[in-house]
């Protein structure tokens, strides 16, 4: 069926998008998960279907809004976010008889409801934190669809219905034609995400590195980034909002990206690309799905193989590089998917 006749089909689908309640939805700075289930719902209310996002009370839709929580837990450490959460999904699924299709942002707990309603439910599964959570997607497989956000991202274990890749908001990052002079680091401050091996790839190539994100491991930031901040060569600016991160990831020479742990995505991959700022990033995980390697950005698999790439980074067209990631990473594009697989379960159901 084409794109055209797919959304006149599904015109006026009541559509339930069940976003996570740590952070606001869109988040106000750090939040993956709450950017994408906006990003759904969103695109989804422009293509003419009934819209009502579960997020906290504070977030913002052109969809309607149901909510549990007035606040997110990840925003006000005093809530008990294991309430905040059971609340917040035990909500979502008790509303489920007055919807379509329920589509699930927010991991495996709310698949544990699905034997005990009528409307179907896709979950989008954006990584898995363990394989020990993997056992709960495995038991509802024969009654849920599962979406993986990567090709590289997929349990053996599981039944898939689709591959859609997230969607980011091209109009929300300026493209910009000459790069700059300093690196970026842009993401949470963990182990796994390689805040300490870009500093290395950063002061072995004698270039500035600009770092920004959510400290999300307290004792790794104190000792493996904390002691080279001198706010000249290695600066940190803390957790940086929408327009501040437009304006990083645009005008840095290139970012980034050397993770040790297989990626799900990496929507600052997606959005640094939008602007035009080739990535470096080590080869892991969805890494081959998102850069073209020598074309967007350079694809290694150590601090050495980084250094050595950087001074090709000039080289890149940042059309190129630009242009790559709207035709992969857009929402509309990821919308198209997501309405794809809402016809295809809907059609399972009749």
């Amino acid at each position: 069926m084409s794109k055209k006749n797919i959304i006149s089909k599904l015109s006026g689908l009541k559509l339930a998008v069940l976003s996570p309640a740590c952070w606001r939805t869109p988040p106000r700075k750090y939040g993956p998960w709450e950017q994408v289930a906006s990003n759904i719902a969103e695109g989804m209310v422009k293509r003419g279907l009934d819209v009502t996002l579960f997020a906290t009370a504070d977030s913002i839709t052109a969809g309607k809004l149901e909510y549990a929580c007035n606040q997110p837990y990840g925003e006000h450490p005093e809530m008990d976010a294991k309430v905040c959460e059971c609340l917040h999904i035990s909500h979502f699924m008790e509303m489920a008889k007055d919807f379509d299709l329920l589509h699930n942002n927010y991991d495996f707990l709310p698949l544990t409801y699905t034997r005990l309603i009528k409307t179907p439910m896709v979950t989008t599964i954006h990584g898995f934190s363990s394989p020990k959570i993997i056992p709960v997607f495995e038991k509802y497989n024969a009654n849920n669809d599962y979406v993986s956000i990567s090709n590289s991202d997929r349990s053996d274990k599981l039944n898939y219905i689709a591959t859609v890749y997230n969607g980011i908001n091209t109009k929300d990052f300026t493209f910009q034609p000459k790069h700059g002079k300093y690196l970026l680091y842009f993401g949470r401050i963990h182990p796994e995400k390689g805040t300490w091996e870009a500093i290395q790839i950063a002061q072995k190539s004698g270039m500035q590195l600009i770092i920004s994100g959510l400290i999300q491991h307290e004792e790794y930031f104190n000792e493996k980034v904390k002691p080279f901040l001198d706010n000249k060569n290695v600066v940190y600016i803390g957790n940086s909002g929408p327009k501040k991160r437009n304006l990083l990831l645009g005008e840095a020479y290139a970012l980034l990206h050397p993770i040790s742990f297989a990626e799900p995505f990496g929507l600052s991959v997606a959005e640094a690309m939008m602007c035009g700022t080739p990535v470096v990033a080590f080869n892991l995980g969805s890494m081959p799905e998102l850069i073209k390697n020598g074309q967007t950005g350079f694809l290694v698999h150590n601090i050495e193989e980084a250094v050595k790439t950087l001074p090709k980074i000039a080289t890149l067209n940042r059309n190129i590089v630009r242009q790559w990631s709207e035709s992969q990473f857009s929402i509309e594009k990821m919308i198209d998917g997501y309405l794809s697989v809402y016809d295809k379960i809907l059609n399972k159901k009749q």
